[in-house]
């Protein structure tokens, strides 16, 4: 099986993501230029990388969510795909296999769609998005221990007023980009409170201490809960949330609208769904496929939704392609 990349995904639109940990081919400005964007913070500051897009869950990450979501023994997988137990485990773990699997049998065993799944085995990613349409909206990537996170930072074009969905890793590319934008942070939102979604939290509120946190941790402070029917404004941008759980307790996903010149609203869905695939189901598997159906894949077909890790995609381009559903 060849993975097909889709060289310059972010270059192309214009997104720079900030990477941290071993250096990836791309285009590093001068240290210089790097600390000015950090407002005069001594920050341990990484090359800015250009990376390409390929999908978070390979062939094998689906199949082996799959499994485990429908409990179906790595025995009766392999057999219904043709693979011995050896086979399908090399599977699952790279994506790749010597010969080619029955994907149509093991995908009815374990609750995937066939055609999608065959899909993704023959290298369907998500469309280039231009997001020139939404020129208020940044997508920073920041990497510790080989894992990619994306956090998302949108504002108001004229009150310059930012809002932070998650964190990443590192609170140093959101505070350069606040800088070089000239942007005042006025609202965290948390998607879940997983550690690689809220590890730059701490720094961040130091220093932003005025900034305004939002969860849906049940446990949290009242003043930093989601309630029903809240909703935010950033200048003339509206944020609402929908509460899906399943992949963390406290699953959140945002939708952002009333964007410029009418273009289509944004949801930050954290890991609630990828691009091809889901989060794990480390609440409820059921429940995880539930939200995801009712409360993101209910939206407008042109909703361009930002997940927390992989590319972003759309409301039409899962529908038609995720094998989850």
């Amino acid at each position: 099986m060849i993975w097909v990349s889709a060289l310059g995904f972010l270059s192309a639109f214009g997104l720079r993501e900030f990477g941290f940990g071993p250096h990836r081919a791309g285009f590093a400005p001068p240290l210089a230029t790097m600390r000015a964007y950090a407002i005069g913070l001594e920050l341990p500051l990484p090359p800015v990388t250009f990376w390409g897009m390929s999908l978070e869950d390979h062939l094998g990450d689906i199949i082996r969510k799959a499994r485990a979501m429908s409990n179906v023994s790595a025995r009766a997988a392999a057999r219904a795909a043709g693979l011995t137990e050896a086979e399908l485990a090399a599977l699952e773990e790279s994506g790749h296999a010597m010969k080619k699997p029955n994907l149509g049998a093991l995908a009815e065993l374990v609750g995937l769609d066939p055609g999608k799944l065959e899909a993704i085995a023959s290298g369907w990613l998500p469309s280039e998005k231009d997001l020139s349409a939404w020129r208020e909206l940044r997508c920073i990537t920041t990497t510790a221990g080989g894992m990619a996170v994306n956090c998302y930072l949108v504002w108001d074009e004229v009150s310059r007023e930012a809002a932070l969905f998650d964190t990443g890793w590192f609170e140093g590319p959101v505070a350069m980009t606040l800088a070089h934008d000239q942007l005042q942070l006025r609202h965290i939102f948390i998607t879940h409170a997983h550690e690689d979604h809220v590890a730059a939290l701490g720094e961040l509120r130091k220093l932003f201490p005025k900034v305004r946190l939002h969860s849906g941790l049940k446990g949290g402070p009242v003043d930093q809960r989601n309630r029903l029917n809240d909703f935010i404004h950033l200048g003339s941008l509206r944020i609402t949330h929908r509460d899906t759980p399943g992949h963390a307790e406290d699953g959140t996903t945002y939708i952002i609208g009333n964007w410029p010149d009418d273009a289509p609203h944004i949801a930050i869905v954290g890991d609630a769904l990828f691009a091809g695939s889901i989060g794990r189901g480390n609440q409820s598997w059921d429940l995880a496929r539930q939200k995801v159906r009712e409360q993101i894949l209910t939206l407008p077909p042109e909703t361009l939704l930002c997940p927390g890790h992989g590319p972003l995609t759309t409301v039409a381009e899962e529908k038609a392609h995720n094998p989850f559903f």
